[in-house]
């Protein structure tokens, strides 16, 4: 394990004031109002382009806001980028390049040592523990082309867990995998967050569901009381018109429905 014992307080982790963040001055979110406390278990759902990876580099820093506040475990998000993890939505390696799972899961900690300072055998010691974590002990020597897709994003999140975070950041960390694989991901991260908090972006409307502790819902604006349940009224204030839901394992899909269209 990383250390940290199983979370037993509600601890504010982050606090996110009237934010507005976007690209070349053009929000993409707007007004965003969201706390976050120690061992929350949070999914976002919502449109394409509805905001929801620009919310997580906000967090990261990775996109400086336009205005607004927020804090980080009681920090500037500079001051406390390195106690988070992040597994983005895509992570693009050549296949053809022989890189190995321990050393993509290494990588995790060059914020921790820098980029051109050499690894230690601590740093050695918390990847071990980090592929552990993933249940990929068995794999940490082969390729990453040999993988499945299930298996490589395990060593992604080896990566984030590397970094040994308070707080961990997920974009889409199901995309590409079939139910099963999905499901097994899923509890894995159940058990991470008995340690730390996690935040995670999904398309998956039914595995979300079942796993998560509490659903927030954001098309520029987010939608975030807190609590599991998905409302009609939520689902339509984020994508601005009503909702069918086809589950089934499948991503959900949204189909627009007006009074002036024919049915």
């Amino acid at each position: 394990m990383n250390g940290k014992g199983l979370i037993t307080d509600r601890t504010e982790v982050i606090r996110i004031e009237h934010l507005w963040a976007g690209y070349d001055h053009d929000p993409v979110i707007e007004d965003i109002n969201f706390i976050v406390n120690q061992g929350d278990f949070i999914g976002l759902i919502g449109p394409n382009g509805g905001g929801k990876s620009t919310l997580l580099k906000v967090i990261l820093g990775i996109v400086p806001p336009l205005r607004g506040q927020i804090t980080i475990l009681g920090k500037s998000v500079k001051e406390a980028r390195q106690q988070i993890g992040y597994m983005p939505q895509s992570v693009e390696y050549d296949l053809d390049f022989p890189v190995k799972v321990w050393d993509v899961v290494r990588m995790g900690r060059v914020g921790k040592r820098g980029l051109l300072r050499p690894y230690t055998r601590q740093d050695d010691e918390i990847v071990e523990e980090a592929i552990h974590q993933v249940d990929m002990d068995d794999l940490c020597h082969k390729s990453i082309s040999d993988l499945s897709g299930g298996q490589r994003q395990r060593v992604y999140i080896a990566r984030a867990l590397a970094a040994r975070p308070d707080i961990l950041l997920l974009d889409e960390p199901t995309a590409s995998v079939d139910v099963q694989v999905s499901q097994s991901i899923y509890e894995l991260l159940a058990k991470l967050n008995e340690q730390m908090t996690i935040i995670l972006i999904s398309h998956d409307m039914t595995a979300i569901s079942t796993h998560v502790k509490s659903i927030g819902c954001i098309n520029r604006r987010l939608i975030y009381h807190g609590e599991k349940q998905v409302t009609p009224d939520m689902l339509e204030a984020a994508y601005q018109c009503p909702v069918d839901l086809i589950a089934h394992g499948l991503p959900h899909r949204v189909y627009r429905y007006h009074a002036d269209e024919e049915v």
